[in-house]
């Protein structure tokens, strides 16, 4: 899409796209900024959020030490789970309640920056936990005012959380993953230090990876923001508004740093260059999504969380659990496969920019070389084949199906209809690619 084309919208369609954006203070080093940066929002107390492995690293002692510098007070939560749930989420507000602060930390990957968000929520406006959450699992109700300050310093290069108004949990009575989505979710500012990648495992970069890539290449193929109903008010512009000029120009470098970096970040930490790319590959992404809105991959990926039974990853807790990057990444290929057709000069582009040899390619082949590309992708840094590789067979696939018909946030995002029979077909597809 150019800017050219923005006149060409259907009568009743949206005719503008909105820009949203957490300030982003991107480079080595940068964690030791925290302090000065939480003094300049407000902070005085901080409820300071991270998980129980970190909380013993280098990077939590230097965040930790930066806000002591400022004299600003800390109240630590290091109770959050991998993976949050609408339990965790619960135990976060509550914390957060009790500890009576005026800003938040947040020091970790996608779940850690999630839960901070959520527990600035439910602290500052409490109800039930559904009333926010994402309908039509929830109420969907709008968050009523601002909330607290909260400085997110992401740990992964992949999430993109630290600049998004999203928070995903597990709810787990209903075996659902869903979400929370609102502007006012996202974090005031983020601090993204490339450091903190060298200590994670190549598994952790493998999958958080593959979630940066499916952020990217969903976000860049989805509907166009013109084909979207207008909103009554500028204010109901949905944060995923489809594909937009702003957006692409995330996506499109995003990919190209992927293409370029993402196997050698997996193979070694101490390949500082590419585990630097692929974190500024994962801000990038971060911030396109959080604009354009991902579709079908993410929203089987859902089902495919929340229903794991024995599945166990590499450099996750020792639970049953498949991690999200790893979840979207086993759907990705049939569904570019089927949407290729749709917007083939897309899927081709994607494809190119992720290293993939598009001569000779003809607007027929588009899906069929993008899915190839990620299939090639996934195999070099062991990625499991597809569904079935993470434990799931033909005979789940009603329920994975079920699991994902709620998810209408994304699914309304796809550049077509899906319906459920698609959906089916699409989890057969999915089973193995190898």
């Amino acid at each position: 899409m150019s800017c050219a084309h923005l006149a060409a919208t259907a009568a009743g369609c949206e005719t503008a796209f909105t820009v949203d954006a957490s300030r982003v203070t991107f480079g080595r080093g940068c964690l030791a900024e925290v302090g000065v940066r939480a003094r300049a929002l407000g902070m005085t107390r901080a409820a300071l959020f991270t998980d129980r492995q970190l909380r013993s690293s280098p990077w939590f002692a230097e965040v930790h030490a930066s806000l002591r510098a400022v004299a600003i007070e800390t109240a630590i939560f290091d109770d959050v789970a991998i993976e949050p749930t609408d339990a965790s989420f619960e135990a976060a507000a509550q914390f957060a309640r009790e500890a009576r602060v005026d800003g938040y930390v947040s020091l970790g990957g996608g779940s850690v920056i999630d839960t901070a968000k959520a527990a600035n929520l439910y602290a500052t406006y409490p109800a039930p936990l559904r009333a926010y959450v994402n309908a039509p699992v929830g109420d969907a109700r709008a968050i009523p005012g601002p909330l607290a300050p909260h400085l997110a310093c992401p740990t992964t290069s992949g999430t993109g959380s630290e600049v998004t108004g999203i928070a995903i949990f597990d709810w787990l009575a209903l075996h659902a993953k869903t979400g929370i989505a609102s502007p006012r979710l996202r974090p005031s500012e983020a601090l993204v230090d490339p450091r903190c990648t060298s200590t994670m495992p190549a598994s952790v970069v493998a999958a958080s990876g593959m979630d940066v890539l499916c952020h990217a290449a969903e976000s860049f193929t989805a509907r166009p923001f013109s084909t979207r109903p207008a909103p009554a008010t500028p204010t109901a512009r949905p944060l995923s508004q489809g594909a937009n000029p702003w957006s692409d120009l995330g996506c499109r470098e995003a990919l190209r740093l992927l293409g370029s970096y993402l196997e050698r970040a997996v193979r070694d930490a101490a390949d500082v260059e590419a585990r630097e790319g692929v974190m500024w590959a994962a801000t990038l992404a971060g911030i396109a999504f959080g604009n354009a809105g991902v579709h079908v991959p993410h929203a089987m990926a859902y089902a495919v969380a929340g229903h794991v039974r024995t599945f166990r990853a590499a450099g996750y807790p020792d639970a049953p659990l498949v991690p999200h990057g790893m979840a979207v990444a086993v759907n990705a290929p049939a569904v570019f496969r089927e949407t290729g057709a749709l917007a083939p000069v897309r899927h081709l582009e994607a494809a190119a920019l992720l290293g993939a040899d598009v001569r000779g390619a003809t607007p027929a082949d588009a899906g069929d070389v993008l899915a190839t590309r990620v299939i090639e992708l996934m195999r070099a840094i062991a990625i499991p084949n597809g569904i079935a590789g993470v434990g799931y067979t033909s005979a789940d696939v009603p329920v994975l199906v079920a699991g994902t018909l709620p998810q209408q946030r994304l699914l309304g995002n796809a550049p077509c209809e899906i319906t459920e029979p698609l959906l089916a077909a699409l989890f057969e597809r999915a089973l193995a690619y190898w």
